[in-house]
């Protein structure tokens, strides 16, 4: 489901080009009948996938990124179509903070045009949280409030 959700956000504005093992283009309800390969030909060509990682430029990598934690984020504070089914606030509150720390690390690395809707979908994601907690945290407590600073609405 996450992958599916970080497809649909990030192909609004390009095709991902990275290929990375153990994450593939398959929906999750149609996986192959096993996980191991059935043929040789279907094992993964490391050389390629250093290749293709090779070709990525470094801020594509960092959104992408950015992009999967937030609709991981997204999943577990029960904001898809699923509602509570896949929610739970601490595994939110991890992915979070670690968004939060990766943008505090990477924006200098990226461009405001990148930066801007990240930084805004990380305040959503805050903002949610605080919605979502049946005892908010303080504020500058809440997660990612460490690198952010006091988020309020």
């Amino acid at each position: 489901m996450c992958h599916n959700l970080s497809r649909t956000l990030w192909s609004a504005r390009t095709t991902p080009r990275l290929r990375l093992w153990g994450m593939s283009e398959t929906p999750q309800n149609e996986s192959t009948d096993s996980a191991v390969p059935s043929n040789p030909s279907d094992t993964p060509d490391f050389s390629a996938m250093t290749r293709d990682i090779a070709e990525v430029p470094a801020v594509e990598v960092i959104v992408t990124v950015a992009v999967n934690l937030m609709s991981a984020a997204a999943v577990k504070l029960g904001l898809t179509e699923e509602g509570d089914e896949y929610k739970d606030l601490d595994e939110a509150r991890k992915l979070i903070h670690t968004l939060a720390g990766l943008l505090d690390a990477g924006v200098p690395e990226i461009s405001s045009f990148h930066a801007s809707p990240l930084r805004d979908g990380l305040k959503s994601l805050q903002l949610a949280f605080r919605e979502a907690s049946f005892v908010p945290d303080e504020p500058g407590q809440g997660p990612g409030e460490k690198y952010t600073g006091p988020v309020y609405g």
